[in-house]
């Protein structure tokens, strides 16, 4: 089979520190190879280094080759890699929302790749966009080519990504983590199609991922990276089923597993919520009335008790985030809502205030959710100044327990976000929902953004604390395998309702809904086992 990229005893520097080194790997023509690795291993600098997209004034390549073709990709002028990129090597990167340009419609950015490649006119680049929107599953293509990006649901902007990746028909398309930050039946969704379009238009993929499940069922061979060197590499069922290095075996026991510690007993209800609604308004009249509203979360009602944690689950769009916010008042919403035994739905900001250090929220993303400005210590410091109000050496105290209670050395506190991994950011955001001591944590998608060992290293510190402090926990997630690994109780929404919910062993293995057995079938096809 001949090989359309050979990448031979690569190695990158930035500033003169080397990221990667001597790293080959091949990928022949229509196959799918896997690029595997935590983050950090260097799998995103290599595939962007294919299509030279780092900035060439810190990065060097001390050695190796980029062949395409036999051509050497790193001796090409500017003239010719740009003819490369996007006609004969495609890219879709990991968030769609930020490599889409917020300020043009999707016939825009779809018809600029057009333009600059095959220099087509606007009439015949629209024919050729609605073919492309159609052929990657887009519904009512000709109502989207007027459409901005935050006017699209996630699945949707990837799929705009792949019909822009797909315009001139590459040789070779590389995906980096392309469906990281969607829930689990869109992802399967895209999977499914871009292994579709490999097989009509046969073209190679270059896959980039940390989810070695998905690796297991969409890729021919792997090639597993760590601090920027090659581990092992090979067929997928080889490297899987007989893994040569510890680092293999490592990756590939990294799924969430276990279940939660048992609640205390006996417990009080801490958290009760009855027929909660929350409406946005989609119309406004000619005096700003709204006129017409979308229902985000339609009178849904629960009871969380202390120490327990209950799961939320369902797809983008469902209510589960809104839920959330609702009942931290970050929202306006109807209906009742009981903490710790008094009825707080008609508290205003200043009363609610107070509940704030008992309710506490870890955010997704571990990037966005910690200013760059404020050292860790003024982070995690940051609620005590304001409920709290003592000398500094007490509020010392409690920042340096609760570092050392997220597995966090305390004498990192006086450093800035950083200069942290993506899992260390996400314990100083614990930590700092934990340093209040508060009795309910509202969990919101808290290990998508993390690599499969990380995310194992999360549960088993939130599963710790649970035990430890007697917290609640709100967890909020698409990923069913974590939800079982951490909740006691599941509940499923489904366009702002709640359509199942039960015990969590009972609702994810005899569900009862169809709504429900088709989230499990997405997310069980990946982790190979049974529906």
């Amino acid at each position: 089979m001949t090989d359309l990229l050979d990448v031979r005893n690569l190695s990158i520097a930035f500033n003169g520190q080397p990221v990667v080194e001597d790293f080959s790997f091949r990928v022949p023509a229509g196959t799918t190879v896997a690029l595997v690795g935590e983050s950090g291993s260097g799998k995103s600098v290599t595939a962007q280094s294919v299509l030279r997209l780092l900035d060439r004034h810190p990065v060097s390549y001390p050695s190796g080759k980029i062949l395409w073709h036999g051509e050497d990709l790193l001796k090409a002028s500017e003239r010719r890699i740009r003819r490369v990129r996007g006609q004969k090597i495609s890219m879709i990167f990991q968030e769609p929302m930020t490599s889409l340009n917020p300020l043009h419609t999707v016939e825009k950015q779809i018809g600029e790749t057009l333009a600059v490649h095959q220099g087509m006119r606007p009439a015949a680049a629209r024919e050729r966009i609605l073919e492309l929107l159609k052929l990657v599953g887009i519904p009512r293509p000709e109502q989207r080519l007027k459409s901005f990006p935050h006017q699209l649901s996630g699945g949707q902007k990837q799929r705009v990504m792949i019909a822009m990746a797909l315009a001139n028909e590459p040789d070779m398309l590389i995906a980096d983590e392309p469906t990281t930050a969607l829930d689990v039946t869109v992802q399967h969704q895209v999977l499914e199609l871009l292994r579709s379009l490999q097989h009509r238009l046969g073209m190679a993929i270059l896959l980039i991922t940390h989810d070695l499940s998905i690796v297991r069922h969409y890729a021919e061979e792997v090639v597993v990276m760590q601090s920027g060197r090659r581990v092992e590499a090979g067929p997928v069922a080889q490297v899987f089923d007989s893994p040569r290095s510890d680092y293999t075996r490592m990756l590939l026991d990294a799924d969430p597993s276990g279940t939660p510690h048992p609640c205390p007993r006996p417990t009080r209800a801490l958290l009760q919520c009855e027929e909660l609604s929350v409406h946005f308004p989609i119309t406004r009249g000619f005096l700003g009335r709204p006129k017409t509203w979308l229902t985000a979360v339609d009178r849904v009602g629960f009871t969380l008790h202390s120490g327990e944690t209950l799961g939320i689950v369902g797809e983008s769009g469902s209510g589960k985030t809104t839920l959330g916010m609702a009942l931290l008042q970050l929202v306006d919403s109807e209906g009742r809502v009981h903490f710790d035994g008094r009825d707080v739905s008609h508290d205003n900001q200043k009363q609610f205030r107070a509940l704030r250090r008992q309710i506490q929220i870890v955010f997704q993303d571990p990037f966005g959710s910690l200013s760059p400005r404020m050292s860790v210590a003024q982070i995690v410091g940051e609620g005590l100044e304001v409920h709290e109000p003592d000398t500094p050496e007490a509020h010392d105290e409690r920042i340096v327990q609760a570092l050392k209670d997220v597995g966090l050395n305390p004498e990192s506190r006086h450093r800035y976000p950083h200069e942290f991994s993506g899992g260390q950011r996400q314990r100083i955001a614990i930590a700092r929902a934990l340093v209040l001591q508060p009795a309910l944590i509202v969990l919101d998608e808290p290990t998508s953004a993390l690599d499969r060992t990380v995310q194992k290293q999360v549960i088993d510190l939130l599963r710790g604390l649970q035990k430890r402090y007697g917290l609640a926990y709100l967890f909020i997630s698409h990923d069913l395998a974590v939800v079982r690994a951490l909740s006691h109780r599941v509940m499923v929404m489904k366009s702002g309702e709640v359509v199942e919910s039960g015990p969590t062993e009972r609702v994810l293995s005899d569900p009862i809904t169809e709504y429900t057995q088709r989230l499990l079938e997405a997310a069980f096809f990946y982790q190979g086992r049974p529906a």
